[in-house]
């Protein structure tokens, strides 16, 4: 079985204010053709389908084309999840469509697939967590687990928590649940596994939304599936396999370049060429870089002006980084701008002053945890202590779980 492993497409993200949906459109396409070439079964996106709960009408749109084209009317076998981006009720709104076109959306760890014949395939079995896929003369079973928030994680796990169940770690309850569903595997099938977590000791970048507040929300490589022959993960923006895991798990990253730590290597998806009781074997599959992200840095506004005039016809994003020992004026900026007009920040560095940086557009791209580590240091002169930390993202953590209450409850 040749399966295509991606992930984190952000559907509908802005870069300071910059649409991106140009660049994944592009990216959709050169998807499209790469399935299309390397005769792929089965296609596994795992989570972040969208930036946020709410996306835009022409993301929605690009997703719902793209999934119709990569299934061909159900010849194909399409499994997605949905991340700690999406809003699991309106990822699944179209299952009832998609079915008919031979695609399976889950937004919860509770989630379960029907079961059905399609033009390629054909799903044997299904129940909450997992799924078993007939495809030509293979079968393979796939534990799913969409993004497991506590709560999500309790309900699934039993009505009924005990105070010491409570007070079990997060990575102790999300290996129970894999142990328990890895009784669906069996020594006839391909043993595979979905799912959008933060694996311990994954390498991150600026552009995740961070799932493990304060550690509370890590999951421990040794708890994963250890039969699995595959683990398919979403959440890390940076293509990377897992480090520590009994077995082959990998991120596949995002598409693009989500944020200016992402310059510095190339995106992927994975394709994994799989039997049963046979070790997968894993092959990158790189994607072109649409519009790059580069930092300059210049010495002056002069040299900062001519660069933007040397490269004013190149298709990339911009950070500027001037050296200089006055502000840098608003007509200098305009001109800057109007010159290379996809300047995302000018980010002046002051001679002779501790102040070094000012932004002129939003923090967007930091973290929460960035920022109120900036800040601390700035007010205090010192680094935060750690319970500081945890408390001000335990703080973070309770607000987004309101958050995410009233859109369930909307």
């Amino acid at each position: 079985m040749r399966i295509l492993h991606t992930s984190d497409w952000h559907l509908g993200k802005n870069l300071e204010g910059f649409s991106r949906l140009e660049e994944q459109e592009q990216f959709l396409e050169e998807l499209i053709e790469k399935i299309e070439e390397n005769n792929i079964d089965l296609v596994i996106i795992a989570g972040d389908i969208y930036d946020n709960g709410n996306p835009p009408a022409r993301a929605e749109n690009l997703f719902y084309n793209a999934l119709k084209r990569i299934a061909k009317g159900g010849k194909r076998a399409v499994l997605v999840i949905a991340g700690n981006h999406d809003n699991p009720e309106r990822l699944v709104a179209a299952s009832p469509l998609a079915y008919e076109h031979g695609v399976i959306l889950l937004g919860t760890p509770k989630s379960c697939a029907l079961t059905g014949s399609f033009g390629g395939f054909e799903i044997v079995e299904a129940g909450e967590g997992y799924v078993e896929i007939s495809i030509g003369n293979e079968k393979a079973v796939i534990i799913t687990l969409a993004y497991p928030s506590e709560k999500r994680l309790n309900e699934l796990l039993t009505k009924d928590l005990e105070e010491t169940e409570r007070r079990r770690s997060y990575s102790e309850r999300v290996g129970e649940l894999f142990s328990k569903l890895s009784d669906k595997y069996r020594e006839d099938t391909i043993n595979l596994a979905v799912s959008h977590i933060f694996v311990a000791g994954g390498e991150t970048t600026d552009s995740e939304r961070p799932i493990q507040l304060g550690g509370s929300l890590t999951v421990d490589a040794e708890v994963l599936p250890e039969k699995a022959q595959y683990i398919a993960l979403g959440h890390l923006h940076r293509p990377q396999r897992v480090k520590g895991a009994k077995t082959k798990a990998y991120y596949a990253g995002s598409p693009l370049q989500y944020s200016k730590s992402e310059i510095g290597y190339s995106k992927c998806a994975y394709i994994v060429e799989v039997k049963a009781e046979e070790e997968a074997k894993v092959e990158e599959l790189f994607f072109r870089n649409y519009k790059p992200i580069e930092v300059w840095k210049c010495n002056g506004v002069e040299e900062a002006i001519e660069r933007c005039r040397e490269n004013s016809e190149r298709n990339i994003w911009v950070y500027l980084e001037i050296k200089t020992d006055n502000y840098i004026t608003q007509e200098q900026i305009k001109q800057m701008k109007e010159l290379k007009k996809d300047i995302i920040e000018i980010h002046p560095v002051i001679e002779g002053m501790e102040e070094s940086a000012v932004d002129y557009e939003s923090f967007r791209e930091k973290s929460m945890a960035e920022l109120f580590k900036e800040f601390y240091l700035k007010e205090r002169k010192v680094d935060p202590s750690n319970e500081v930390m945890d408390l001000f993202l335990n703080i973070v953590m309770e607000g987004e779980e309101m958050d995410e209450a009233k859109e369930t409850e909307n």
